[in-house]
């Protein structure tokens, strides 16, 4: 019963100095053997390899370069704004493979996945790309048709007579 009554600076002194603290760990990156960092990207039904090493900021989308794979300038912008975001613009190469779905999802998977890649190359980078909603894959997909209905909720036209 006679317990003495502890502070918070109590606790300071229990803590070793020379061990880091938790917050200032960060993983180890993930690199293989060609020095490059791989990771997978997903958005509604496409599916991205990636793959990024330093470099001069080139493109490669499925052995295409990225102006000849993704014509409009949006899909260019949403690929590139991980690297703006982190401010690493032409400083890594990315080479990958999109399959499935429409552009607009393989762009959307396809930064996902760049995203993603730069976590495992640079750890430090993961903060400032969860920040800005890059790591987060959209899970929005398309609804399916129900039995019984003209689309996934559009009814058939009431009759009547």
């Amino acid at each position: 019963m006679a317990e003495e009554t502890r502070t918070l600076d109590d606790l300071k002194d229990m803590v070793d100095p020379a061990a880091p603290a938790a917050a200032d760990v960060l993983p180890e990156p993930k690199i293989d053997a060609s020095g490059r960092a791989y990771a997978t990207g997903k958005r509604k039904n496409a599916v991205a390899r990636v793959w990024i090493k330093p470099g001069t900021g080139q493109v490669t989308v499925n052995g295409r370069d990225v102006e000849t794979f993704f014509a409009r300038p949006v899909l260019r912008m949403i690929i590139n704004q991980p690297f703006v975001a982190v401010g690493r613009e032409g400083q890594y190469d990315v080479l990958c493979t999109v399959k499935g779905g429409g552009l607009s999802g393989q762009a959307g998977a396809l930064r996902h996945g760049i995203s993603r890649a730069l976590t495992y190359y640079e750890p430090a980078l993961r903060s400032v790309l969860k920040k800005g909603g890059f790591l987060t894959r959209d899970a929005r997909v398309v609804e399916r048709k129900k039995y019984g209905r003209r689309k996934a909720r559009r009814s058939f036209q009431f009759s009547k007579r």
